[in-house]
């Protein structure tokens, strides 16, 4: 299925993205691509497959939790347009 530049100037504006006109050609180009290749995976007979949501076993690896110093108070606060006792002010937001 080939895309029309119109259609991928539509698709970019429910994205809310901004792009050049190379932009157009070159995303045209690819999700044409990526359309193609879905309409040939749906020709595969997948009835009696039970879906699956990974195909290979993962195993989550954590670090360790461990303390380590902050970054100095001032540092943090260096940049902040509004400070008060050490911390962030900010507009309520909320009345």
């Amino acid at each position: 299925m080939k895309l029309s530049a119109e259609e991928v100037r539509h698709i970019a504006l429910l994205a809310r993205l901004g792009i050049s006109e190379e932009e157009v050609e070159k995303l045209r180009n690819q999700l044409s691509h990526i359309l193609e290749n879905m309409e040939i995976l749906s020709q595969l007979d997948t009835e009696g497959l039970s879906p699956t949501t990974q195909s290979i076993a993962l195993e989550n690896i954590y670090r360790l939790d461990e303390p380590s110093p902050s970054l100095p108070v001032e540092d943090v606060l260096s940049n902040a347009p509004n400070q008060e006792d050490n911390c962030f002010k900010v507009n309520a937001v909320l009345e």
